[in-house]
């Protein structure tokens, strides 16, 4: 097999490995609480997640087995069969599971179903196209990117460090696409934007509405994430880490509804 090609399965079934120990402890903990607002929407960015990676394995097909899988774990059948929407969260990620475990069987070759035929090359999602600097857009996708692998790695403090670096970039893209004069008539600090803490870019931006409330689930190593020096530093816990990727989530919907 081509080397590069190995390299990618590879990658893969880490990636897949880490999205079905996520999925597991996420349907566990729905399964004690079904109303738990924290699981609820960890299990949501759970399911982009698994969404963004079945897309790529699928080679952006929705008619490929894999993609048809994906998207029929989200229905239940009714008593004569017909498929409708409304499962129950913990079925549906119990559902998901089950399809993260075929593209493992599929790319190990350990199964006589379909394999991923695919490109495995297949063009990564373009999460950030509302991000008006252009030049960021790319620098943005990677530091995403490394930011759910450090999560999946254990590499926490890491994880937090990055998800807080690319909420300030989307932030600091929106104030200075609003204007300082807009800013100024909502209340904003005099002075360039560049030279605005983080904390005072997330209250501009939701002074003038471009973000909601979503940053107040911070926690407090993430509003400090930088220290007087102005380099970044951070001691964070997994919870601390996840919950940033949640908010950073979040800031992204508001800037982006269309998403």
């Amino acid at each position: 097999m081509d080397q590069t090609l190995q390299t990618q399965i590879e990658t893969y079934l880490s990636h897949l490995d880490g999205l079905i120990r996520r999925g597991l402890q996420l349907r566990d903990a729905l399964n004690t609480d079904s109303s738990d607002q924290s699981a609820i929407t960890a299990t949501r960015v759970w399911q982009e997640d698994c969404g963004v990676t079945i897309n790529q394995l699928s080679g952006g097909s929705k008619a490929h087995w894999l993609a048809r899988s994906f998207s029929q774990a989200f229905l239940m059948r009714s008593a004569s069969g017909r498929a409708v929407e409304g499962a129950a969260p913990a079925e549906i990620a119990n559902r998901l599971l089950d399809v993260l475990e075929q593209a493992v069987a599929s790319l190990s070759g350990t199964d006589d179903g379909p394999v991923i035929s695919a490109s495995l090359a297949a063009p990564p999602p373009h999460r950030f196209d509302f991000v008006h600097n252009a030049e960021l857009r790319p620098i943005l996708e990677q530091a995403y990117a490394d930011s759910r692998h450090d999560l999946e790695l254990g590499r926490f403090d890491a994880s937090l460090l990055t998800s807080c670096g690319i909420l300030e970039a989307i932030v600091t893209d929106a104030l200075e696409t609003k204007g300082l004069a807009a800013l100024a008539i909502s209340g904003a600090p005099a002075g360039k934007i560049a030279d605005w803490s983080f904390e005072t870019r997330i209250a501009a931006a939701e002074k003038t509405g471009l973000i909601r409330g979503g940053c107040a689930r911070l926690p407090a190593v993430a509003w400090n994430y930088r220290n007087e020096s102005g380099s970044a530093k951070a001691v964070a816990s997994e919870n601390d880490a996840r919950r940033t990727g949640q908010v950073l989530h979040v800031v992204m919907r508001d800037l982006d509804p269309g998403r």
